[in-house]
């Protein structure tokens, strides 16, 4: 097995489960156990690590951008609603506050590669402020960008904090990540084609206007997930400035 998939929410997990089957995410075993129960020793052996995996958004991006199944990265979408606009605003006294948990791990293993997100709202709240002192702490450099959805031509804004890590750009000076052009997944598939009856896909979600908590719960998946054709342009760029 190369990858390692991390989601505490069991139908999330079986649905990775089941993109396993279909090959349509790299190879692995998926532990529903809470992040905070996971040791550094439960991840030896594997290449690709992703928490808070959701539906796989991170290991279908690695392919879209061509990152080898068995290369060593590590994805991070922590919880968002510490930080969220439409959360408590409790921030980093919010118990769902998982970046320390991840970077314990990250702190013992050390992965070659790091990416991840966050709400575009956690910048306010100095969320990447901490990660990058972090990781920065224990010789990584750190940098973050805000792209949104629509930058890929998805028809909606969904402005999210990207971030990626490397510990080889303490070790000789090179470009800061991200400045390559956002926007040029035309090249490749997409697993979701924006241009096809997306009115019609929107129509299952404007029942969500009545705020019935089972449509809430319905939609998890689709509102929790990340967009993996900006995250492959990410670490598209991370590839690009570290050489891969």
């Amino acid at each position: 097995m190369t990858a390692y998939y991390n989601e505490i929410d069991k139908k999330a997990a079986a649905w990775l489960r089941e993109l396993i089957k279909e090959n349509l995410i790299p190879y692995g075993h998926v532990d529903d156990r809470s992040i905070v129960d996971v040791e550094p020793t439960d991840l030896v052996g594997y290449a690709q690590c992703h928490f808070f995996a959701g539906v796989g958004g991170w290991g279908i991006a690695c392919r879209l951008a061509g990152w080898p199944d068995d290369r060593e990265i590590w994805s991070a979408s922590c919880p968002c609603q510490p930080f969220s606009v439409a959360g408590k605003g409790a921030g980093t006294a919010d118990a769902r506050h998982l970046w320390p948990d991840f970077f314990r791990l990250v702190r013992a293993r050390r992965p070659a590669a790091i990416v991840g997100e966050q709400v575009a709202a956690a910048i306010g709240k100095d969320w990447f402020d901490g990660v990058r002192t972090d990781l920065e702490g224990i010789a990584y450099a750190c940098r973050g960008v805000v792209v949104p959805a629509c930058a890929v031509n998805a028809p909606h804004r969904r402005d999210r904090l990207w971030f990626v890590a490397d510990a080889k750009w303490n070790e000789q000076p090179r470009e800061e990540p991200c400045r390559r052009s956002i926007g040029r997944m035309g090249r490749i598939e997409q697993p979701i084609p924006w241009n096809t009856s997306w009115e019609s896909a929107l129509a299952s979600f404007r029942i969500l206007d009545d705020g019935l908590p089972r449509s809430v719960a319905a939609t998890d998946a689709a509102r929790n997930t990340i967009v993996p054709q900006v995250a492959a342009e990410v670490i598209a760029a991370l590839m690009e400035t570290t050489n891969v």
